[in-house]
């Protein structure tokens, strides 16, 4: 991890398209701009954690669809195959 020591209206770049800027210190509080494209998802720790919660669920919900709907096929493949 790399530690930086920034001043109100200081900035960091990373990679050349992102810029945090510490914005102001107050009671204990930083506040800091992002500058980034578009394309860059920018999430605080908690929401991202909850995202990938979400994502794992849903992932193993498809699954599980994936596998029954797998077992009705086999079944109605070897039920036509018993009436050949």
């Amino acid at each position: 991890m790399l530690v930086l020591s920034r001043k109100i209206e200081e900035a960091i770049n990373i990679g050349g398209s992102i810029t945090i800027k510490v914005l102001s210190i107050q009671d204990g509080q930083v506040k800091l701009g992002i500058e980034a494209p578009p394309q860059v998802l920018i999430y605080r720790t908690e929401i991202h954690n909850q995202i990938e919660q979400e994502n794992m669920a849903a992932a193993k919900a498809l699954r599980s669809s994936v596998v029954k709907v797998a077992g009705v096929f086999k079944r109605k493949r070897a039920e036509n195959n018993a009436r050949e």
